[in-house]
Formats: C-alpha cells, sequence, structure tokens
C-alpha cells in the first residue's frame, strides 16, 4: 500500500500540470464545453489512478520478467534458438500495444490488422537484432548510422502522405507494455557484460526496437500503394450533465478492460511458459509477479479509459479552438507548454527514469533525464504546431534531426546515446497519441489543412527530440566531470608543493 500512495504522489505531480493547463485555456482563449471538461476532469482522475497502479506493477512484474528472459537467453549457447525467441517476443508484445491500436484505427488508408502484423513483424526482426549486437559488442551507434541512412533512403520513395504515419509508428510502438519488458530484457542481456560495456548494452533495445516499424511501413507504402486519403473527422460526443459524462466512461471501461485483457494475454502466455521451462521464480517471487500483473493491468485499463475518453476529445476541441480563432499563432506556444508537462505524464517515462538511476548507481539522476525529455518534447512540439501552420514537409525536420543525433552520438559516453534513443520512444507514448495528436489534428482540421502529412508526424517529432537533448546532457555532464577532474587534480598538485616534510631535527626535507 506504502508503494501505491507514493506512485499516486508522483502521478498527481506528473498529472496535474497539463490538467491546470486545460482548465486555464477553458476560461481564457478556448470556448471550451462544459460536458467535454468534466470529460477531462473524470479523466484526469482515471490517469493518476491509473499511472499509480501501471507504475508499481510493471515494477514487480513487467521488468521481473524481462530481466529474467535477458539472462537466461545469455546463457545458451547456440544461437539460432535465442534468436527465434527474441523475433516471437517481438511480435506478439508489439501486436498487443494499446498505443499501437489507438494509432491504426486513426489510419483509415491501411486496414488494422495490416498495419498491426506489419509493425509486429518490424519489431521482432529488430530485436532479434539486438541480442546479435549483444553477443558481437557491436556499437550502437554504428547500427543506428547504417538503419537511419537506409530509413532516409526508403523515405524518398515512399509516398509523401505515409512518411509521418512511417515514423509515428516507431513511435507508438514502445508504449506502456513493451517498454519496461524491453527495457528489463536489455539490462538481462548485458548482465554477462562487465564494467562500462554493462551500462551501455542495457539500453539501446528500444531504439532498435523502434527502427522496424519505420521501416516495414515505408516498405508497406512502397508496395502496397494504400488509399492516401484523410482520416474521418471524429465527432466529439455532446455531453449536457455530469451524469451523461459518468456514462461515456462506464461504456467504455469495458470495451478497454477487454482490449487490455486480450493484449495481456501473451505476456501471460509468456510469463506462465518460462516459469515452467527455467522454474526461474520462488513460489513467493511467483505470486508476487502475479499481483504485479494484475496492478498492471487495472492501471492500463483506467489510464486508456481515461486518455481515450477523457483526454481525446479535450485534445482535438482545443486545437480545433486555437486554430479557429484570430490567435492562430497561440498554436505553437501553447502546444510547446503542453509538450513540456505531458511527457511527465507518459507512464513508460517512469520505468525509464528508474532504470537509469539503477543502471548507473545513481550517477545520472532521473531529475535530470526528466528535465531534458520535457525540453525535447516542447521544441518537437513547437515544431509540429509550426508544421499543421504552415504545411511546411516533416522529412528535412526528420533527416537534420537525426543526422544531429548520430553526429553527437560520436562525442559523448556510449551510455547517454543509448538511453537518448530509448528516450525517444518512451516520451511518445498513450499521452502523446491520445492528447497531442487530436490536439494536432483537430488545429490542422479547422485550418483546412491535410491531416496525414501536417497533423500526423507529431508523434515522430517527439520521439526525435529528446535523441539531442539527452546527448546534449551527456556532453554537460562530460564537460562537467572533466572541469572536476582538471580542478582536483589541480588541488592536489597544490597541497602536494605546500607538503613540507621534517626530520626528527627540524631540518626541511622537501
Amino acid at each position: 500500500m506504502a508503494h501505491i500512495l507514493a506512485s499516486v504522489k508522483e502521478s498527481l505531480k506528473s498529472v496535474l500540470p497539463i490538467a491546470l493547463i486545460v482548465l486555464i485555456l477553458s476560461v481564457s482563449f478556448v470556448d471550451l464545453d462544459a460536458g467535454v471538461l468534466v470529460l477531462f476532469l473524470f479523466g484526469t482522475i482515471l490517469l493518476i489512478l491509473g499511472m499509480s497502479f501501471f507504475t508499481v506493477g510493471s515494477g514487480i512484474s513487467m521488468e521481473p520478467l524481462g530481466d529474467g528472459m535477458g539472462k537466461s537467453l545469455n546463457k545458451k549457447s547456440r544461437f539460432l534458438l535465442p534468436l527465434l525467441i527474441c523475433f516471437v517476443l517481438g511480435v506478439l508484445i508489439t501486436i498487443s500495444e494499446p498505443d499501437l491500436q489507438v494509432l491504426a484505427e486513426q489510419v483509415p488508408a491501411i486496414e488494422n490488422s495490416l498495419l498491426i502484423g506489419c509493425v509486429g513483424l518490424g519489431v521482432g526482426l529488430f530485436l532479434s537484432i539486438t541480442l546479435i549486437r549483444n553477443r558481437k559488442g557491436i556499437p550502437l551507434r554504428t547500427l543506428l548510422l547504417i538503419f537511419y541512412g537506409l530509413i532516409i533512403m526508403l523515405a524518398f520513395f515512399a509516398p509523401r502522405e505515409f512518411i509521418p504515419t512511417a515514423f509515428d509508428s516507431g513511435g507508438v510502438t514502445t508504449g506502456p507494455i513493451t517498454v519496461p519488458f524491453i527495457m528489463a530484457l536489455g539490462a538481462g542481456l548485458a548482465a554477462n557484460k562487465k564494467g562500462k560495456q554493462a551500462g551501455e548494452h542495457s539500453f539501446g533495445l528500444v531504439a532498435l526496437c523502434s527502427i522496424g516499424p519505420i521501416l516495414s511501413v515505408l516498405l508497406l507504402s512502397i508496395f502496397y500503394k494504400p488509399d492516401a486519403s484523410g482520416p474521418a473527422v471524429q465527432v466529439v460526443p455532446e455531453i449536457l450533465t455530469s451524469t451523461e459524462a459518468f456514462r461515456q466512461f462506464a461504456l467504455a471501461l469495458p470495451k478497454y478492460a477487454e482490449e487490455v485483457a486480450l493484449a495481456f494475454v501473451p505476456i501471460v502466455f509468456i510469463f506462465v511458459l518460462f516459469q515452467l521451462i527455467t522454474r526461474r521464480y520462488h513460489i513467493h517471487n511467483f505470486f508476487r509477479m502475479t499481483v504485479g500483473f494484475v496492478y498492471t493491468y487495472i492501471g492500463l485499463v483506467l489510464f486508456l479509459t481515461g486518455a481515450n475518453v477523457g483526454f481525446m476529445p479535450a485534445g482535438r476541441l482545443i486545437g480545433g479552438e486555437l486554430a479557429g480563432g484570430s490567435l492562430k499563432t497561440l498554436l505553437i506556444p501553447i502546444g510547446m507548454l503542453m509538450g513540456y508537462f505531458v511527457v511527465a505524464a507518459e507512464p513508460a517515462v517512469h520505468s525509464l527514469k528508474r532504470q537509469v538511476n539503477e543502471v548507473t548507481n545513481g550517477a545520472i539522476t532521473q531529475k535530470s533525464v526528466a528535465l531534458a525529455l520535457s525540453i525535447g518534447v516542447s521544441v518537437s512540439v513547437g515544431i509540429a504546431m509550426l508544421r499543421v501552420l504552415t504545411g511546411v514537409p516533416i522529412l528535412p525536420f526528420l533527416i537534420c534531426g537525426y543526422v544531429i543525433s548520430i553526429v553527437i552520438s560520436f562525442f559523448v559516453p556510449a551510455i547517454y546515446t543509448g538511453i537518448a534513443f530509448d528516450s525517444g520512444g518512451v516520451a511518445s507514448g498513450p499521452m502523446t497519441s491520445t492528447f497531442m495528436l487530436p490536439f494536432a489534428m483537430g488545429a490542422c482540421q479547422a485550418l483546412g489543412g491535410n491531416v496525414m502529412t501536417d497533423a500526423f508526424g507529431i508523434v515522430a517529432l517527439i520521439a526525435m527530440a529528446p535523441l539531442i537533448t539527452i546527448q546534449v546532457l551527456g556532453l554537460y555532464e562530460r564537460r562537467k566531470h572533466a572541469y572536476k577532474v582538471r580542478k582536483l587534480h589541480t588541488e592536489l598538485s597544490m597541497i602536494k608543493d605546500d607538503i613540507v616534510i621534517f626530520d626528527g631535527e627540524g631540518h626541511n626535507n622537501a
């Protein structure tokens, strides 16, 4: 219970700032319907409760499972079977990811099952590549350079309308179910490494698993030739009373309970099968992890219900009202302000900060990671709103951002590169797909723009910006450490110069 109360306190600090921003907007620049505002407030309560249960549950279930599986895969002397296991794990966990379901429903040009299956194959393939990287000791920056170069080449052949969707799919794939498991899997795979290599190889799995969906969706758009028509305008339900608002949640809750239950079936199957084969967990730990899965399930159901029912209509209406009024340019600063705080409400961010703190023994603090993430997401949302207002293509921003990220990676410690590219996937979670994406879509539709080219891509930009800000943090920490070393060396030299050694008769021997 103490863990849940502490998690509730952390969740309040994460969610309340974005709730306060929406409330201020509703009485200043935006004429928000009272019913939608009630939906948003109910959704905020569910978000706080859901994030609390999820944070506690994933910490005692998903993370130990991923860590245990990573260590077990390391013990396998043969290579083919672990590769196959990684591929199957990647596919099963990805098709279970709620964020991907949300994105698929908003892209009508490609059938949901086709898009989800294509993304799942991409993640499965790249999860296998991460195992090869771990066994062979391949530097992360080398793989990033190769595969992002390939992505940029393919982007020039893909239909313009589907480039944002392809990059968005890479961001949403690494959501609340995927991230805790994959990050813990990375820590388990790196357990056989020693010293600095252990920290470097603990990160980077989320980064590589985000590449697979981008490549697979780009290839799908090139060869499948999907319909490029934009998504249909979603009608926000008219809510007149608090009772009607409550009814919306009551009707939606069973739907998301069923969706999350179906998403959890592969995870639970993997958990039970792994325990039966390896007998890794003692009976006490097994039941503790089972309780953790229940907490995680409850948390995700509450979180997704609150986000989809409460936050999605508010995001769409706020974006539409701002863009449809006389103060269109406010989209950029307001979007940046919301982006700064919305990343703190992403459930998987807490898993990332916790693992960074544990792997680095506190050398990289949770506070510094959170600040770098917030700054990065804020800047990326500002760019996204500029695109909504002007219709500027997304590809130049993406090329420039990834080139800068990979260039910086050659000047920072490798662990910062892994954390940075993992952070990109973590930052673009359910809050992005259910609040920031509808915000951009609402603004784009009010301006009469092309939603497929101008609104989609916000997830990709949010996933890209932390790659730069986290590595800039690494540069700063490296310079700070070098300064401390120089200062210490200078002080030791001064102390050495001041030491005077006397012999027993008081003569100076220095």
